[in-house]
């Protein structure tokens, strides 16, 4: 009875040995993936936020290409035909404005000022047929042109990159892991701003 007895105890003192050592490795299992969820989540959000910043970087590359052609369309305009100091004046606080930019949003809106500002200078052409003809003037027309398109493509990838981390970011158990990790939504998304569609009056008159 007593051996009985022995060999019932041995056999729970094992089955609770199993018990104990099934618990520790779920608990090991499930750590590791938890922690195999943070280091992947946390991995794409850094590269979908460096994906924002690249973007961003390209506008800004874009943008200053468009502030360097400014001078030299001002300096052609101003072989043809008198220029209002005002335009002038505004042109030029326009392009330090943007040159001295640094966040989205100051770019957005100081880019969205020099556009404005540019308007009567461009549309000198209609008053002065020389100037419509003149080669550099319509070279660096060209090239004005086709920086301002590609800030228009720069602008979408920015914006969809933005969408896309911000979408990142959102869903669970990404949510979670970026408040740990230190992942915030981003904003400065770039759109046309209203002011930046209404032409000022210009008389060449």
């Amino acid at each position: 009875m007593a051996a009985m007895l022995e060999g019932n105890s041995n056999r729970g003192t094992m089955r609770k040995s199993w018990i104990g050592i099934g618990v520790v490795v779920a608990l090991l299992l499930g750590v590791l993936l938890i922690g195999g969820s943070f280091v992947s989540a946390r991995n794409s959000m850094a590269v979908k936020s460096n994906e924002v910043d690249a973007a961003f970087s390209q506008i800004d590359i874009d943008l200053q290409r468009r502030a360097d052609l400014i001078p030299n369309l001002v300096a052609s305009v101003k072989g043809y035909a008198k220029v209002e100091t005002t335009i002038l004046t505004n042109i030029a606080e326009a392009r330090s404005g943007l040159l001295q930019a640094k966040t989205p949003d100051e770019k957005l809106a100081a880019n969205d000022r020099l556009s404005v500002s540019l308007l009567p200078l461009t549309r000198m052409q209609e008053a002065y047929p020389n100037l419509k003809s003149d080669g550099q003037f319509q070279r660096l027309e060209d090239e004005l042109s086709g920086t301002e398109n590609r800030i228009a493509v720069s602008r979408r990838r920015y914006n969809a990159s933005i969408l896309d981390y911000n979408n990142t970011i959102s869903v669970f158990p990404n949510s979670v892991w970026a408040g740990i990790a230190g992942f915030q939504k981003k904003t400065g998304y770039f759109a046309a701003d209203a002011g930046s569609k209404s032409a000022p009056k210009v008389d060449f008159n």
